[in-house]
């Protein structure tokens, strides 16, 4: 992972032991977040995206460490994802409902996600989009 680009998009308590972690391994931190958490990054040492947008296009790993409330579901859009590289990762440990309902998959985008989490777990259907998307584990 060196030399790639980890995007974190929420730099709390997660998010900034993760980056920590990215920076470990090599890899160029680049953060999104709220207003009082764009301004601690770079205090900790990390690049702050310009915008949501930004942090899409340029991760080569994007990592989601939102709290979901309202103002947030859905807050992941496909346009969004089709933002990202074609070999781009976006790993989902937060909330499902952060991420626009069948926003993944769709157009390639981004080459591979890993979640652990659904809107309605356990997941007992076997017919979930999820479940058969090659591109997501």
């Amino acid at each position: 992972m060196r030399g790639k680009t980890l995007g974190i998009f929420g730099y709390g308590r997660i998010g900034a032991a993760v980056a920590g972690y990215g920076r470990a391994f090599g890899m160029e931190v680049l953060v999104w977040s709220g207003e009082e958490s764009r301004e601690r990054a770079p205090r900790d040492g990390y690049a702050t995206a310009g915008s949501k947008r930004d942090l899409f296009v340029a991760s080569h790993v994007l990592l989601l460490h939102i709290r979901l409330y309202p103002a947030t579901r859905g807050v992941v859009t496909s346009e969004d994802v089709n933002l990202m590289k074609p070999d781009a990762i976006l790993v989902n440990t937060s909330r499902a409902g952060l991420i626009e309902a069948g926003a993944l998959g769709r157009a390639g985008r981004p080459g591979m996600a890993a979640v652990d989490v659904y809107e309605n777990e356990p997941v007992s259907d076997t017919n979930h989009p999820l479940l058969g998307t090659d591109n997501v584990i």
